[in-house]
Order: structure tokens, then C-alpha cells, then sequence
């Protein structure tokens, strides 16, 4: 069963940027690409490097450490080495406070 959890302050995803954090068995990465506030896994399907400390851009987000780009709505991986896609979670803003569903 899911269940919507806080993630953060909307202000601590600023955009253009990237925001990791735990929450109980699930590392979860946030990206605000325009202003929209998207949600996958934080660790890269490839080589289990944080997502967070990569780079964003209009095609996704890329890994620090092989370059691979997760598209952030689909979680499909868009060049190699990654070949498996990231989960992605729905995410929602209430009162400037950012919820994920997991």
C-alpha cells in the first residue's frame, strides 16, 4: 500500500537543481526541471552512484560517473551504459511542502 510522504520544503528544490534524501527502505532522488518537481530512485540503475551529485538538464538527469541520462518523467535510461530504467514516484505540493508517494 502507498502512502504520500514529506519530503522536503519546496525552497530546498530550487530550479535547476537536485535534491536526494532516505525514507525508510527507498533512497529517493527530487529535480525541479522549469518548476516542475519530479521523483525516481536516487541511486543510478548502472552502477549505484547518487543521482544527486549528477548534473540536470532538459533531457534528464545524468550520472556523475559513467554520463548515462534518465529521462525524469519515464525513468528510461536515454544513452548506455544504462540500460534499466529508474522508478519514478508522484509527487505532489501542498503549502510549499513537496510529498512523494511510495
Amino acid at each position: 500500500m502507498s502512502q504520500w510522504i514529506k519530503a522536503c520544503n519546496l525552497d530546498q528544490v530550487k530550479e535547476g537543481q537536485l535534491f536526494g534524501f532516505n525514507t525508510n527502505d527507498k533512497k529517493i532522488l527530487l529535480a525541479n526541471q522549469k518548476g516542475n518537481i519530479l521523483a525516481t530512485d536516487l541511486i543510478c540503475t548502472h552502477a549505484d552512484a547518487d543521482l544527486s551529485t549528477g548534473f540536470l538538464s532538459e533531457e534528464g538527469v545524468r550520472c556523475p560517473l559513467h554520463l548515462s541520462i534518465f529521462n525524469l518523467e519515464t525513468g528510461e535510461p536515454q544513452n548506455l551504459p544504462a540500460e534499466t530504467p529508474l522508478k519514478t514516484y508522484n509527487v505532489k505540493i501542498e503549502q510549499d511542502e513537496v510529498y512523494v508517494e511510495v
